[in-house]
């Protein structure tokens, strides 16, 4: 994905537009930090033997991270213009230490308002760990200095 600045304009968008595909790779220091950076203190999310003494094969991604990750990845794409409105996603498998999660993304519909939603799913190795929607608000205009 570009560290380019771009500011998306609403009119410049198509539905059926294809987001470049982002690769996380996933480790420990990753999972267990932003869990600890969220609050989110289940030892599921930082204790490897307790995360496998409660059924799993290590310690795992909490949903905040992913969340964040989904956020991130629509907003590089959009530009430091676009306004998340809504993000909507649902769980699947679970983004272990070691892996990597793709993310990848379509405008699935343009909005009155400048609002755009994008699909979004991200996979690893075990399937699918998060699919779900994002809806942003773009300007409606190129603005002055963007780049694109």
């Amino acid at each position: 994905m570009s560290r380019d600045k771009v500011n998306r304009a609403y009119a410049d968008v198509a539905v059926g537009e294809e987001l470049p595909e982002l690769r996380i790779p996933l480790t420990r220091t990753m999972i267990v930090a932003t869990a600890l950076a969220s609050r989110d203190y289940q030892d599921v999310h930082h204790d490897p033997s307790l995360a496998v003494e409660r059924g799993s094969k290590d310690v795992f991604m909490n949903i905040l991270t992913t969340n964040g990750l989904v956020d991130r990845y629509v907003t590089s794409w959009a530009g430091p213009a676009a306004v998340v409105k809504a993000i909507k996603i649902r769980l699947g498998a679970p983004n272990y230490p070691g892996d990597t999660m793709v993310l990848t993304g379509t405008v699935t519909e343009k909005r009155d308002g400048g609002r755009v939603e994008i699909k979004v799913r991200g996979v690893n190795a075990i399937g699918p760990h998060v699919t779900g929607t994002v809806v942003v608000q773009l300007p409606v205009v190129q603005l002055e200095g963007s780049g694109a």
